[in-house]
Parts: C-alpha cells; structure tokens; sequence
C-alpha cells in the first residue's frame, strides 16, 4: 500500500518540512476564475464569447468603414464600451467576495488527529 509521511511545520523539523512540501501541492481552495495579472484578457475573453456582444463589435467596426457610417464612430463604441465596463466590474467584485470567502476558509485553524 501506500505510506503517507507527516512532517510537522516545528522549530527542528523546519529544513526538512521545506524540502519535502515542494515536491507537492498544497491543499489551499481556490475558487476564482481571475488574478491580477489575468483579469482584463480573460474577461474580454469570455465576454466576447456572448453573441450579443460580438454583435456591438461588428457594428462598432463596421461604423468605421466609410461608406457605411452611420453616425458618429465614438458614439457607435458607447454602448459596447459600457455594457464591457459593467460586466468586468460585476464580475470582478464577485470573484473579489470568492478571494475573501477562499481567504478565510484557507484561514481556518483545524484540528489534527494525534494518537
């Protein structure tokens, strides 16, 4: 069978609980979808997965061509512009509450069994 090592986070134990904890994963919970770094490209990923916003897209560029322009080009990107806006702030704040909620979990004092 399989043996499972323990090597307890202790004042003498420290150098060698360093050594063997990067050889695996931590058991932290991570739920959000974004980090800093990954937030702007993945949401505009995602958010230009939906049609309707695809939609606003093509007719922002389309305004840009010459013969086909509408009205103003500015005014043709406010409405894709906000609803974009909008979208990154909602989802930033929910995955900001999962950070916290994840945060705290992780944050928990446990109890661990010891003969």
């Amino acid at each position: 069978g399989k043996h499972r090592v323990v090597i307890p986070y202790l004042g003498h134990f420290k150098e060698e609980y360093e050594k063997v904890s990067k050889l695996y994963m931590n058991n932290r919970i991570r739920t959000t979808k974004y980090t800093l770094l990954n937030f702007l490209p993945r949401n505009l990923f995602e958010q230009f997965h939906r049609v309707a916003n695809l939609y606003f897209l093509f007719l922002v560029i389309l305004n840009w061509v010459p013969l086909v322009e509408a009205f103003q080009k500015e005014i043709a990107m406010l409405p894709l512009i906000a609803v974009l806006i909008i979208i990154a702030v909602k989802d930033g704040l929910e995955d900001y509450s999962k950070y916290k909620m994840d945060k705290q979990i992780n944050n928990l004092i446990t109890k661990v069994y010891s003969r």
